[in-house]
């Protein structure tokens, strides 16, 4: 029963066959080229189609086009296949006389590879168009039509593949027949001379995976399989390795450099900063191996260097500046020496093998630390916080600096030279600060002893004194909650310690000669004013006060000033001991004057 129902649908075919040939005659290349200038009379902005001679159409319908990653209704369209390209035209809602459709694309057939949608309902009678770097997927009418679409475009792609090998068949200048006299001549080059391509059927090109290659090569590059696309170049180059050069394998080379070329703008426009820069340097490892493995390194270094600073000053801009500037400091400071010991490490994995791109690094390097100050001190030094804030966000940078060594990074130097300036700016404006003061409290002194009032203001001005390294200062603190300094002094000498230690939290060698001058400064403010006190005080008591006040100025303070520093930078400050000596107070009798400065 199947048998004989097979043969009655097979000979029902062949009538219906030969029924309809013989009403609807094969068309002729002039039938089929009138019929799609009047096709093309539909849509609005294909005036020069035509202008290339022997193009004629082959298939046209009605397609719906779908977003290619949500599978998302997008539009619907008008497929026009002509022998060498694929018009899509796009309805118009608003039609305008004849016109129904509006010019959308055009393909030429070798641009793009064809791919059959399985059916997954209610997505089904689906095909995918792939090119580079994009896709495009249109659903047809029904089963029937989309098997059509497949292999009349298929088909269609084969005929000008095989038209064009004829035509550079044709192109070929055949070899001139050798005339007796140039056989028997004896000229040196003309023996020498042989055919450029009589060699050309010692490479055979007629392997399947071969003549595929350029096409597989499209398929590879639409579906972001970028690793099998360089395995199949890594083969052929592999097979033509020891090979005479043909005119077959020239034609193959330029085929396959022209999907080098596309595979190369897509690896770029996967490292570009425009792309998602989440998942972090691990992210750009596929892209940059397969252009290392292309040849460009170089290329490879550049697009990576520029992706991982993108993804640094994204992640620096979206740093809220909320709470203390301290807070926000660490932050920073994790997020971007994290991202920069990450991008070293990755970039050593991946172009191990290139020590040339190491500078490039390091030059990277130097501008995204730029980049970081810029935004550091931005929120430290333009906000003109303390010098004790400064001091502490400073030495936070510094020590994030250093987990850089552990790659043999070391950018301490860099850091400290782009914040010299700014850290200059605030020890001078800290050290204007403490001169005021020190002037202001200068001119309302009466030379009193302090009364601290309790016992707890004692015993907190005493801990005070021990942690600016004063130790004896009880032998100057009197019966009950006296002390035998004048506010002034004591005030000074505080405000003092405490700019000395900040400015040593902040310095490095740069910062030497800032730091003593300002200490220098700092201190002639109060020893002149001393020495003016001491001149002009005719009391006995008072000038026995002041000069009490003036030896532990000398004795106390400024020998620890001087030890201080030593030890904060590693050798002693001549200049410091200079003025030390210059304002030894000396006593005479009550009634001379009792300092020298």
């Amino acid at each position: 029963m199947e048998s004989i129902a097979q043969s009655l649908l097979s000979t029902d075919k062949d009538e219906t066959a030969k029924e309809m040939l013989a009403a609807f005659p094969k068309e002729t290349e002039e039938v089929k080229q009138r019929t799609l200038t009047t096709l093309l009379e539909y849509v609005e902005g294909c005036k020069n189609i035509m202008d290339t001679p022997g193009r004629y159409l082959v298939y046209n319908g009605d397609l719906v086009e779908y977003d290619v990653d949500n599978m998302a209704h997008l539009q619907k369209v008008h497929a026009f296949l002509m022998n060498d390209c694929l018009l899509i035209a796009t309805w118009l809602a608003n039609r305008r006389g004849t016109v129904k459709y509006k010019y959308n694309a055009l393909y030429d057939l070798e641009s793009f590879a064809l791919v059959n949608v399985k059916d997954h309902p209610p997505m089904k009678d689906m095909f995918k168009i792939l090119m580079s770097p994009e896709s495009r997927i249109f659903q047809a009418e029904n089963s029937k039509i989309k098997k059509e679409w497949l292999e009349i475009l298929d088909e269609t792609k084969k005929n000008k593949a095989t038209k064009e090998k004829h035509k550079k068949e044709e192109i070929e200048v055949p070899n001139s027949p050798v005339r007796l006299e140039d056989s028997l001549s004896t000229n040196p080059f003309d023996q020498e001379e042989t055919n450029p391509f009589e060699s050309e059927e010692a490479v055979d090109l007629s392997l399947e995976w071969i003549q595929e290659l350029p096409e597989d090569l499209d398929v590879c590059i639409a579906q972001r399989d970028f690793e099998g696309a360089v395995d199949l170049l890594d083969k052929l180059n592999e097979y033509l390795k020891d090979q005479p050069v043909s005119l077959k394998v020239k034609e193959l080379r330029v085929k396959v450099d022209e999907r080098i070329r596309q595979l190369t703008e897509v690896l770029v426009f996967e490292l570009s900063p425009d792309r998602s820069l989440r998942g972090g340097p691990k992210a750009t490892r596929r892209a940059v191996s397969q252009l290392i493995r292309l040849g460009q390194s170089t290329k490879a270094c550049e697009l990576f260097l520029k992706n991982r600073a993108a993804a640094v000053q994204t992640a620096i801009r979206q740093l809220r500046i909320e709470g203390a500037t301290l807070l926000y400091i660490h932050k920073l400071c994790n997020i971007f020496f994290t991202s920069l010991l990450e991008t070293a490490k990755e970039f050593e994995m991946d172009f191990a093998g290139n020590t040339g791109c190491y500078s490039a690094f390091v030059v990277w390097s130097r501008s995204s630390m730029k980049m970081f100050v810029d935004a550091f001190s931005g929120q430290v030094f333009d906000s003109k916080e303390s010098l004790s804030t400064a001091a502490e966000c400073v030495k936070v940078a510094k020590e994030h600096c250093k987990q850089l060594s552990e790659i043999g990074l070391d950018l301490t130097f860099t850091l400290q030279s782009l914040l010299v300036k700014d850290i200059k700016a605030a020890l001078q404006s800290y050290k204007e600060i403490i001169m005021e003061a020190t002037k202001h409290r200068n001119s309302e002194e009466m030379w009193r002893r302090m009364n601290l009032m309790t016992p707890e203001s004692l015993s907190k001005l005493k801990e005070e004194m021990r942690s600016c390294g004063i130790s004896s200062f009880d032998q100057y603190t009197g019966d009950d909650c006296w002390v035998n300094l004048s506010y002034t002094i004591v005030a000074f000498t505080k405000q003092m310690m405490a700019f000395l230690d900040e400015g040593l939290k902040l310095y490095f060698p740069e910062l030497h000669m800032v730091l003593l001058e300002s200490l220098r400064e700092i201190i002639l403010v109060a020893v002149q004013h001393v020495d003016y006190s001491l001149r002009c005080e005719q009391e006995p008591e008072k000038k026995a006060f002041i000069l009490q006040n003036a030896s532990f100025l000398h004795d106390t303070v400024l020998p620890m000033v001087e030890k201080r520093f030593e030890e904060g930078v590693g050798k002693p400050a001549k200049q410091l001991q200079d003025l030390r000596k210059s304002a030894r107070p000396v006593r005479v009798n009550p009634d001379s004057t009792m300092s020298q400065v």
